[in-house]
Formats: C-alpha cells, structure tokens, sequence
C-alpha cells in the first residue's frame, strides 16, 4: 500500500520567555517524531497529557509550522511549499476536532458550514451544494431536515457527526482525529467510533487517531506510537504492543487501563514521580527518573528507536541489554 503521510524527525519547540524578559528558554514539545501512515490505515497516538500529541496533528495539518523536520503527504514535502500550493492540498489533509461545542460556528446553519469547505475547495459546482450537503449528512447518520439548523439545537454526539460531515466534504485522503470522543457521553461514543470505521472503509481514508483511552485506541488502530515528552517511545502493529509491550512506560499505561471484570485482581504499575518539564527534559532517557529498571546508561544516552520484530520499535536500552545477555 503506499504511503499517505510520512514524518521525518519532526521537531517543535515554543521559546518561553521569563516575566521581566530576562531569559529565553525552550519548550520542546515535539522533540524528533518520525512515522508514516499507509493508505486505508488507523495509526494512533497516545500518551500523557503534554506529550506533544496534539501538537504534532497541528504540525501535520500546518496550523503552526514546525522548528524542524519533513512532513510528506504522498511523497510531496508540505513543509517546502508555497502558501498558495498549501491551500490547494488542504483539501487532502483534515480535521475533526476535540470539542463538538467549540468546534462549529453557532450564527451558521448546517448547511451553510458543511456549504463552506465544498466553495472554498471547488469540491462541486455552487448549483449542486444543496445536494452535496444532504449526502454529507446522509453519510453520518442525519437527516435532510437537520440542514437548516443551528448547532446549538443539536447534541453533543450529533453535533461531532456535523464535524465529521465537514471533515469528508472535501473527500480528503487524510484524517486527525484529535481526541474526537474525548468530550462526549460514553453512551455516545461508540457510535462515534463505529461512524468513523464505517467511513473509513467505505472512503478508504487514512486516520491519525489522537486519544487517551488506550481501549479506544485499540479499537480503532492499525498502528500504535506511544509517546512520552514529545518523542516516540514504542511504536508497532496494535497487537503487537498490547500483547507484547517492551518500554516501561508503555508496559505502565496499558496496565492502568480499567477492565471491566471485577475478579480480574491484575497487578497494576505504577509510575513513581512527577512528568518531568518539557524545559529542562532529563539527559540520557527522559523516563528513566521515573522508571522502575533505569540503569547508568539511561542517565547518559539518549536511547534510538530500534526494531524488536517486524514494524515493532522500541526506544529502550533494556533491549540492548538482554539481548546482550542472551547471547552469553
């Protein structure tokens, strides 16, 4: 299959200066992320909050433009066009947002919101707006009817089906769905997420899926990276990770996640301490203060993801060192 979207060591850092202008210091909230999304597919993005999930949507979708880095959308650089070349590609690149309250401009109606991306895209011809817009709302499980509303007439689950609709008007090759579950009723959201699934196999759209609920997650991707202080710590096949995590860190969140059974008495780990800043991340391996099996090394060298098995990536030195032992 090939490859919708590939990021290359991509890096943001925001400079933060002190009250009294005194110091200019760094906050590296995507610090070198490298991945690649494939046609048709779901890779998710998980982590603490202030991990740089969110962040690196927005560097993919060009709402803020990065320190360094590539971002390829079908083998062209994003990053090394013109503005004018931008806007024209922004049709292949979308977004469906976290809050569905904020998310849609309440003095617009239905129509005229999902009207917008279909005149400023050229998608259709104006004449066949009107029609346009009834299959959007088709397509995410509302009706015709609905098109002469206002958002605030409209729950929260349907008014991310809006959000959903105006996200495929443009028939984009690539989706963010930045935590768009996150803000709504639990009774709510698994119709959400089986609304998405169903799109995707029927516009063979690629998903980048930012979330916390790690059983979301899973429900929902192909691929999973894990991410910690602004990189990516272990990335693979989503059952690979849940059925084989390596890093610490990922090893800790999948065993934080509830299950509903009562009698499952699952040893939970915990993690010791505080998230260190993103200012002043620690050398060496940025978990290893936190971390249960830090060695001498961790404090010191920065550890590289590297492969465990096919398309499964770990950035640890505990890799390193039982596979040292293994061939003694």
């Amino acid at each position: 299959m090939n490859k919708i979207i590939e990021v290359k060591d991509l890096t943001k850092q925001f400079a933060v200066t002190s009250k009294l202008g005194a110091k200019t210091e760094f906050v590296k909230a995507v610090n070198g992320v490298s991945f690649d999304v494939l046609e048709g597919e779901t890779l998710g993005l998980v982590g603490e909050s202030g991990c740089g999930k969110s962040t690196t949507g927005r560097l993919i979708l060009r709402l803020i433009k990065p320190t360094s880095g590539d971002i390829f959308l079908e083998g062209k650089n994003i990053n090394q066009i013109s503005d004018k070349e931008l806007r024209k590609i922004r049709k292949d690149i979308q977004v469906v947002f976290q809050n569905p309250y904020s998310a849609l401009d309440p003095k617009m109606t239905i129509s005229d919101i999902l009207s917008e991306p279909l005149s400023i895209h050229k998608v259709v011809h104006k004449y066949q707006y009107e029609k346009e817009v009834k299959r959007l709302l088709s397509l995410v499980g509302l009706s015709e009817k609905d098109m002469k509303k206002f958002p605030h007439e409209f729950s929260g689950g349907q008014r991310q089906r809006i959000g959903i609709a105006r996200a495929i008007a443009t028939k984009p090759k690539f989706i963010i769905c930045d935590e768009p579950v996150s803000a709504l009723d639990v009774s709510v959201q698994s119709q959400i997420l089986n609304l998405l699934t169903e799109l995707q196999n029927e516009l063979k759209v690629s998903y980048l899926f930012i979330a916390h609920g790690l059983n979301v997650i899973r429900h929902m991707s192909n691929k999973v990276g894990v991410m910690y202080l602004g990189k990516i710590v272990e990335i693979g096949d989503v059952d690979e990770i849940y059925n084989n995590p390596i890093h610490p860190y990922t090893k800790t969140l999948l065993s934080s996640a509830p299950i509903p059974d009562p009698f499952n008495d699952r040893e939970r780990q915990i993690i010791k301490g505080e998230v260190p800043s993103p200012i002043n991340i620690p050398a060496g391996c940025a978990f290893h203060p936190r971390c249960q099996h830090a060695m001498e090394i961790c404090k010191h060298k920065m550890p590289f993801l590297k492969g465990s098995g096919s398309q499964h990536k770990v950035a640890c030195h505990l890799i390193d060192y039982n596979e040292k032992f293994r061939g003694e």
